[in-house]
């Protein structure tokens, strides 16, 4: 199983969080994870926060809502 430090470096990588990676996280963060992880999850957070993130939930929402 990955970490949650390894998703989010996969994001923040890539500039683009996805509806998987979205899932993956959900999952671990139900689980006991440690200090680097929870850091790395704020990162993240802080990051999607000031845009440098784009999340394919809202891509997909956006193109749901013009579609209607």
């Amino acid at each position: 199983m990955m970490l949650i430090r390894e998703v989010v470096q996969q994001v923040i990588t890539t500039g683009y969080l996805t509806v998987t990676a979205e899932e993956q996280l959900r999952k671990l963060l139900q689980t006991k994870y440690d200090v680097e992880d929870f850091d790395a999850f704020m990162s993240l957070q802080e990051a999607a926060s000031l845009g440098q993130i784009r999340q394919e939930s809202r891509d997909l929402m956006i193109c749901e809502q013009q579609a209607q």
